[in-house]
């Protein structure tokens, strides 16, 4: 196998997979605590009441913006409708297209870069999704300030302590949040600051994930795949947001532990993955990459909450699971080789560090 696992990754993962399935569990003399089975991981995603969104995704403790109801000022958004979703998809399946061709003109013999080539596709169909008011040049150009704030926030989120406000990296990150917010703000009935944040999230997350798909698929032996089992088992094993918090504005239960009030709660979707009662299989094969194993209908893809759940729901994952399907589509078809190894990044998220691959033409898309 070429692409790294959890279970040997170490680091914040390790400490996270080798928590006791008990319940809730502090993996610190004072927190965080860790909820670890799925009761416990709803009552703390479902409860805003108890358990509040925590600060702003710059880490700058700047709320000054923010329009929620909550104490951390986040709103909730609502899902991406029907009309929403398929006009991303459109998008996403032109773009996609375009990202393919221009590889094969410009660098025919170079290996993909799985997290280059979904930027483009993924920013402009998720733009497309949300900013439906908007004209497509106005779309594009927020889609390309979007990939320039994710990228300025990239050393911001990945560094141990938030930087400060007159470092060159959080003078970076300003700017091109700014930039982005300039812009939206001429995109009628848009609340420029939490819609930036939406965007941000709704993009950087699915090019991960595709790119998690590409390596997965990549690694897997040949053989019909169903696309649709691919991107459940990608979300499976590398979920990009693969740990969510909370913080408790009260002293409060949680599976049979009294929890402070302040206390970080957090919940683990690559955690609650590795279930038995959750997850089809060999119960010795849970870290393992197997799409068929949910041919099984007896246990439902999706209980391990790999968007979340609750009030803070992701309000895309409709779009993001069909961006993904339209990858996973397109890769089954062919055959995938990796070009070097694929470690995990635990940085932001989890990103697989490098994801390149060849391509060649395989067989007809399984019916």
């Amino acid at each position: 196998m070429r692409v790294g696992s959890a279970e040997s990754a170490g680091g914040r993962l390790g400490a996270v997979l080798a928590a006791p399935r008990s319940g809730v569990v502090s993996l610190g003399r004072s927190g965080p605590w860790l909820a670890t089975t799925p009761a416990s991981a709803k009552q703390v995603l479902t409860d805003p009441a108890h358990f509040d969104f925590p600060g702003d995704v710059s880490r700058s403790g700047d709320l000054s913006a923010s329009r929620g109801d909550t104490r951390s000022g986040h709103l909730v958004f609502d899902a991406l409708s029907p009309d929403q979703v398929a006009g991303g998809v459109e998008v996403f399946e032109r773009e996609w297209a375009a990202a393919l061709a221009a590889h094969e003109r410009t660098t025919p013999h170079a290996p993909y870069d799985a997290m280059t080539l979904l930027r483009v596709p993924v920013a402009r169909s998720t733009t497309a999704a949300v900013l439906g008011s908007a004209d497509s040049a106005q779309r594009d150009r927020v889609a390309g300030q979007v990939l320039a704030w994710i990228d300025a926030l990239a050393p911001v989120i990945a560094a141990r302590r938030p930087p400060a406000g007159w470092t060159r990296t959080r003078r970076a990150e300003r700017r091109a949040r700014r930039a982005l917010e300039e812009t939206l703000a001429q995109v009628p009935g848009v609340d420029p600051a939490p819609v930036a944040t939406l965007l941000a999230a709704g993009i950087q997350v699915p090019i991960a994930a595709g790119a998690w798909l590409l390596a997965w698929l990549a690694d897997h032996a040949t053989g019909d795949v169903d696309p649709l089992h691919a991107v459940w088992e990608t979300l499976r094993l590398t979920p990009p947001t693969w740990v969510t918090a909370r913080i408790t504005t009260a002293d409060v239960d949680l599976a049979d532990e009294r929890i402070p009030s302040g206390s970080v709660v957090m919940v683990s979707p690559l955690l609650l993955g590795r279930l038995e009662s959750l997850v089809p299989g060999d119960p010795a094969g849970l870290g393992d990459f197997d799409p068929d194993r949910w041919r099984d209908g007896a246990r439902r893809p999706g209980a391990w909450l790999p968007f979340g759940a609750g009030p803070h729901a992701c309000p895309g994952r409709t779009l993001g699971l069909a961006q993904l399907l339209c990858v996973a589509r397109w890769a089954v078809t062919r055959e995938l080789e990796l070009s070097e190894p694929v470690t995990i990044d635990q940085s932001r998220g989890i990103t697989p560090a490098p994801c390149r691959f060849r391509v060649a033409p395989r067989r007809e898309a399984p019916q």
